[in-house]
């Protein structure tokens, strides 16, 4: 339950992180051993005791976690890791994918034993310095071959596969209930107009509470914006608080309304109140 290394104490976090590892570039093959280490000790065990709505919740993220790795298998199956690539901006859903791309990686290590992870980070025109910092520290983390690139989406998947010519499939964070979701599968090809190549989308059946449920047992590191009461990352001009979470409490220290950390949410259809229409 780790957000990044660069926050500070909020009133409005209950709980701080436990475990906030140094940004540091470490062989990619160490990073996924870790990985991999944390998500078997997830899948293999349940504790004595919990209330029931948390039982559950805890098993269906398994089943999450399991298909997801076997949709990841499979694109492994697809595709050489050098023709792999994933689409990474620091939100949490794109990064319970690359946390089940690291283990898989750890699972298929004598057949891809890779460098680093081609990824390309198409940032917002007014990025929150805090997902850039995050970003960054995942490249060191995670040993990603990182380009960054500016809106529009279609311009800069262009100038990414024009950089790496041989990338054929592209896996991204999307869920089924953003924006676009709706009709995808684990695998679908670009429409019409756009830079061609294989969309894979791991996470696209995972819940919000899923996803937050996943990163905290596991101690993920993650953007330190979602400790603040945001719940959809996009720019700083279109992305505020989630109203849903403010406190009654007063004021903090610096004199603002305090909000509750974003995994504190549970309705899906509230994860974007603090996105601009």
């Amino acid at each position: 339950m780790t957000s990044s290394s660069a926050s500070t104490a909020q009133p409005s976090s209950p709980t701080r992180p436990k475990f906030v590892p140094t940004p540091s570039t470490i062989p990619l093959v160490n990073a996924c051993a870790d990985i991999a280490r944390r998500v078997d000790h997830y899948l293999s065990t349940t504790p004595a005791s919990e209330a029931r709505e948390t039982a559950v919740l805890r098993q269906r993220t398994k089943e999450r976690v399991r298909e997801s790795l076997d949709v990841i298998s499979e694109a492994l199956e697809r595709y050489s890791i050098d023709e792999l690539a994933i689409s990474f901006n620091g939100g949490k859903d794109c990064l319970v994918m690359l946390v089940l791309l690291l283990a898989s990686l750890h699972y298929h290590s004598s057949q891809y034993p890779p460098q680093r992870i081609h990824t390309v980070y198409v940032h917002s025109f007014n990025a929150f310095p805090e997902v850039d910092a995050f970003v960054n520290d995942c490249a060191a983390l995670y040993s990603l071959d990182l380009i960054r690139l500016s809106p529009p989406m279609k311009t800069a998947f262009q100038t990414f596969l024009e950089a790496k010519p041989h990338v054929k499939a592209i896996m991204v964070g999307t869920r089924r209930t953003d924006p676009n979701g709706a009709e995808l599968t684990f695998f679908d090809e670009t429409d019409h107009g756009w830079p061609k190549f294989m969309r894979v989308h791991p996470v696209i059946e995972w819940r919000y509470a899923e996803v937050w449920h996943f990163l905290r047992e596991l101690e993920i590191k993650y953007c330190i914006l979602y400790d603040l009461g945001y719940t959809s990352l996009g720019g700083t001009t279109d992305t505020h608080p989630n109203p849903a979470l403010k406190l009654d409490s007063g004021l903090d220290r610096a004199g603002e309304q305090p909000f509750q950390p974003a995994y504190t949410l549970i309705d899906d259809d509230k994860e974007r109140l603090g996105r601009n229409a």
